[in-house]
């Protein structure tokens, strides 16, 4: 019992009055407030909801994980979470058996189940434990394509019985797993009703493959053209998408490692049996012949077998008898049969053959789990339900045989499993009364005089004897005395029941006629043996493999096999044999409606399926007097709160000892009575008392856990943020003092060596210190740059200074900028390089009263160019503010200088001359050369003086250009400077050249091309 909204009563077990019309009411009830599960006890019932429903998700899987039943409300998950939990907890085998109509939703029901034991297991993600579970989950898909088909009740019906047994290892992991075939509907593949299909498998193909593989198969993609698959009229279905489920086919057939050869065979064979059912055979008169011999070699080809031999095996049989072999013609009839049943018989086989090679995919490996190690398992049932038809014929009464039995051993189960509790417990048990099906079993199975019986009586008869007119008669004749079982010659008067036709079986679900016609047939299942020989002959090994007793010899004679009816008994009774040793949970599938529709809820229709589920008496049966039982820890732990002498914890006594404390406070103790471990409740109204009651209080206790709860984990919190911090500053100290003492190791000698310690690797330094080694390399680079300088007199290090700022703008860019000599500056002011000094000397001192400029930085003589393609001796002359241009002879200011600050920067080649270009804003750059007297190589000079000179006044370097070829920009144009060497001249000097300028060299010059000198001729 959780605390949610409830909607009716969530238990049936529950309700006040246990009748029929209040099973219904709340039954009912809830199915139309969206609760398809309702809970017996420990058996869910079902109801289809025709919709899909978000209830199935991560989320529910959680909420149903390790919880009890009564926690949380009715759902599927809750049943396969207690199977898997008596697996892992107590080691016990478990199944969870699926019963209900065709349409009841079974086959989602199995399948919701593998999908929550997939979701819950494998926590620790092993590859094997993952394969087979996907292996579990992807055998699905083909299953339901091979052995599903859409009939008038169910689009997706199972028309075979399947049993899974899934194994686990210790964890609780799923390691393998084995299923289980019962009765596969073949009539189907030759015969289908109106408004129904045959298998899914046929139409997905002809719908779904590639127009190359359609090809290769010889069919066409129209399913009217195929007698076996149009007979219903009902190709197009809206709710099954089959290209969607052939291509989700092939992805199963490849995680499950079907081998190209076999995917081939399988579509083959699906082709097969498709043109199979278009040949039709014609008499003419003398001998029987196929009408249409082209399908003979299609089928041939598909089959891999000689088309002569299936000629022969379609229209004559080989006998043997005493050593005689004869061959005998089939009349057309019988050749329609034999078509026919080759048809079954190969569509059955190549099914057998598929859950043969998936239970090879996902049996447990031996390499990794030791023979004496017991593995648990979970059997999953997903058998049909009871069916009536219009026309029910033997399949019908194998199915509903099938479900008699699963019957009988739900009641035996529930009876013995309550029983037993009882005995356990201590309580006095009370008979029950309820309809024991053993008698109709009995009816169906019993040997000598049972139905099954009589028909493999009637079978081994030669064929010419006995009809199914005369097996009526013999079963009319042996079971006239037994009171579930009529036919129209034991009623004259039931118009119901056609004269010998008819006979009446009343099951436990209800009256059901059946239709005697081909019942025989059927049950013999004869298939000769011309044609076992014939596939046994492919060379198809995998078809090969589907017919072994094909390889007996033409002249052996073969004993008859067992009928369909006694396999059929056989595996029932071993499915019966095999789920009474587990521990059994219940899922039992009620179709609300013929419509399909997620809203109507047919009354009649679902009493029906109540009624012969027996879900009133199972009611009936797991009350037994007590609408509730549970142990006394769990009650206690639930119910602890509404009593003061039990809250928060009971500490006077056991566990029952509080159980009863909370009764006999709440005066419920003459209602109830005390087991050795549970307490058993007689009516629901005191389980309603009681519940109400810890609803009252529950959202008080929320609200003091939650308060609670939140103060410890702020505490907690806190706690750990100031260790967590006590830790970090300590680390961080560590860190520290290792990053220290190892920079300090290895810099220790530094003063010693010749560089300094220039190349010595700094350590990486921790998070917490990153910044303060950006300064300690700041300090470091001024210590070293102070020890370098401490070798060099103080008067020279302006000029080293200037050299440094030089070499950073020109070095491996121009090899030769004068670094070795002294750097002078103001050459002009001394009598070595200008003998008129005196007059410069004066001339500058006037300019420097009228500029107001510092002090002179650099002067030469040069070479000028300028607008007008002219040349012309000047004096260049740099200040700590501007560059200005002298004449040479007076040394007067030819124009207003240029601010240093105003130049967008030099551009020098990269050779021994003297060219440097200054550009200036305004598109009218300074070209000239420099010359001097004693040919020394200056540009060096003059650009670390303007580049710290510039750095000086705006605080960001000059941008200086090394190139061959020189752009500058004169009279506002754009103009190229190309250096050229010629003999041609003494001096450098320059020269117009088209739009451009030449810069030309005297011959003991050289230019720089591609790293190398070179004479330039």
């Amino acid at each position: 019992m959780a605390t949610h909204r409830e909607v009716g009563v969530g238990d049936f077990v529950l309700l006040d009055k246990i009748d029929l019309e209040n099973f219904m009411k709340n039954l009912e009830l809830r199915f139309k407030n969206g609760k398809i599960y309702t809970y017996i006890g420990e058996v869910c019932v079902s109801v289809n909801p025709y919709k899909t429903m978000n209830i199935y998700d991560q989320k529910h899987v959680d909420q149903y994980k390790g919880r009890e039943l009564f926690e949380n409300p009715p759902h599927i998950f809750a049943i396969a979470d207690a199977s898997h939990k008596v697996m892992q907890q107590q080691g016990k085998d478990t199944c969870i058996v699926i019963s209900g109509e065709s349409g009841a939703g079974k086959t989602e029901a199995s399948k919701i189940i593998m999908k929550y034991i997939a979701a819950v297991t494998n926590k620790d993600g092993q590859k094997e434990i993952e394969r087979v579970k996907n292996v579990l989950l992807q055998s699905n898909s083909i299953l339901e394509a091979f052995g599903n088909a859409k009939t008038n009740r169910n689009d997706n019906s199972s028309r075979f019985g399947k049993y899974m047994d899934i194994h686990f290892d210790f964890k609780g992991d799923p390691i393998g797993g084995h299923i289980n075939k019962y009765l596969l509907e073949k009539s189907r593949v030759i015969y289908q009703q109106a408004g129904e299909r045959n298998f899914h498998s046929f139409y997905q193909l002809l719908t779904a493959a590639s127009d190359e593989h359609l090809r290769k198969l010889h069919l066409s993609r129209n399913p009217d053209d195929y007698f076996f698959v149009k007979q219903g009229k009902a190709a197009r279905v809206d709710t099954i998408n089959d290209k969607n489920d052939f291509r989700e086919v092939n992805s199963s057939l490849n995680t499950l490692q079907f081998s190209k050869d076999a995917q081939d065979t399988l579509w083959r064979v699906v082709a097969a049996i498709l043109h199979l059912g278009n040949v039709e055979f014609v008499n003419d008169g003398e001998k029987l012949q196929i009408k249409n011999k082209k399908s003979i070699d299609v089928i041939a080809e598909l089959l891999q077998v000689k088309k002569e031999e299936l000629s022969s095996a379609l229209c004559e049989r080989v006998i043997a008898a005493r050593g005689d072999i004869m061959r005998k013609e089939h009349t057309e009839a019988e050749a329609c049969y034999g078509r026919d049943a080759l048809a079954k018989a190969v569509y059955e086989r190549l099914f057998g053959w598929l859950v043969d090679k998936i239970n090879a995919a996902i049996a447990v490996d031996e390499k990794n789990y030791s023979k004496n190690y017991k593995s648990s398992l979970i059997g999953v049932l997903d058998i049909y339900g009871f069916e009536i038809f219009d026309n029910n014929s033997f399949e019908q009464f194998c199915i509903n045989y099938c479900n008699e039995k699963l019957q009988q051993l739900f009641i035996e189960l529930v009876l013995k499993q309550e029983q037993e509790e009882y005995n356990r417990e201590g309580i006095e048990w009370q008979n029950i009364d309820f309809f024991n099906n053993q008698i109709i079993c009995d009816l169906v199975e019993a040997p000598h005089k049972g139905i099954l019986s009589i028909m493999d009586d009637a079978s081994k008869m030669t064929a010419e004897k006995v009809t199914d007119e005369l097996l009526l008669e013999t079963m009319d004749k042996q079971l006239k005395t037994h009171h579930h079982y009529t036919s129209r010659q034991l009623k004259p008067a039931d118009k119901n029941m056609k004269h010998k036709v008819d006979f009446r079986i009343t099951h436990y679900a209800g009256d059901v006629t059946y239709c005697v016609v081909g019942f025989l047939d059927k049950n013999k299942d004869t298939l000769f043996q011309d044609f076992k020989r014939l596939m046994y002959n492919s060379r198809d090994e995998n078809l090969k493999e589907m017919f072994p007793e094909g390889s007996q010899h033409i002249s052996e004679i073969t004993k008859r096999p067992p009928t369909a009816g006694t396999l059929f008994k056989n595996s029932m009774q071993a499915l019966v044999q095999n789920l009474y040793s587990k521990e059994p949970h219940y899922v039992r599938c009620i179709k609300p409606n013929e419509l399909k529709s997620p809203s109507a809820f047919d009354e009649e229709r679902v009493k029906h399926q109540v009624s012969y589920l027996g879900l009133v008496e199972n009611v009936r049966v797991r009350r037994a007097g007590f609408a509730y039982r549970q142990r006394y820890d769990r009650f206690l732990k639930r119910y602890k709160m509404i009593s003061q002498f039990t809250w928060p914890n009971f500490r006077s006594g056991s566990d029952k000892d509080g159980v009863k404390v909370i009764m006999d406070e709440r005066k419920f103790a003459d209602d109830v009575k005390y087991g050795k471990t549970k307490i058993f409740i007689r009516s629901p109204r005191t389980l309603f008392a009681l519940e109400a009651a810890r609803n009252e209080l529950i959202p008080g206790i929320v609200t003091l856990i939650q308060k609670t709860w939140r103060g410890y984990v702020a505490r907690q919190q806190y706690k750990r943020m100031r260790a967590l911090m006590t830790m970090i500053q300590a680390y961080r100290l560590k860190k520290m003092r290792t990053y220290i003492n190892a920079l300090q190791g290895k810099f220790v000698h530094a003063r010693k060596a010749k560089d300094f310690g220039k190349g010595i690797i700094w350590p990486a330094p921790p998070v917490s210190l990153q910044k303060t080694t950006r300064v300690l390399k700041q300090f470091y680079n001024r210590w070293r740059a102070f020890m370098i300088l401490s070798r060099i007199p103080r008067a020279e290090w302006p000029e080293m200074k200037l050299k440094v700022v030089a070499a950073s703008a020109l070095l491996n860019k121009r090899p030769r900028y004068g670094l070795s000599r002294r750097w002078e500056g103001n050459y002009l002011a001394t009598h070595g390089e200008n003998n008129n000094y005196t007059t410069f000397n004066d001339a500058v001192n006037n300019l420097k009263n009228s500029q107001h400029f510092g002090k002179v930085l650099f002067s030469a003589f040069v070479t000028k160019f300028n607008k007008f393609n002219k040349c012309a001796e000047r004096v260049v002359l740099v200040t700590d503010q501007a560059v200005y241009k002298l004449d040479s002879l007076k040394f007067r200011n030819m124009k207003e200088g240029t601010g240093i600050k105003d130049l967008t920067g030099i551009s020098v080649s990269p050779g021994q001359d003297q060219l440097i270009v200054f550009h200036c804003l305004g598109g009218n750059d300074l070209v000239v050369s420099l010359h001097s007297v004693r040919q020394e190589d200056r540009i060096g000079e003059i650009v670390g003086v303007l580049c710290n000179a510039y750095f000086q006044l705006k605080g960001t370097d000059l941008p200086v250009t090394v190139n061959k070829t020189i752009s500058c920009s004169l009279g506002g144009k754009k103009r190229l400077i190309n250096i050229n060497v010629t003999s041609e001249v003494q001096s450098a000097t320059f020269k117009k050249d088209g739009g451009n300028i030449s810069y030309l060299l005297p011959s003991n010059f050289a230019v720089i091309e591609n790293g190398r000198d070179y004479i330039k001729q």
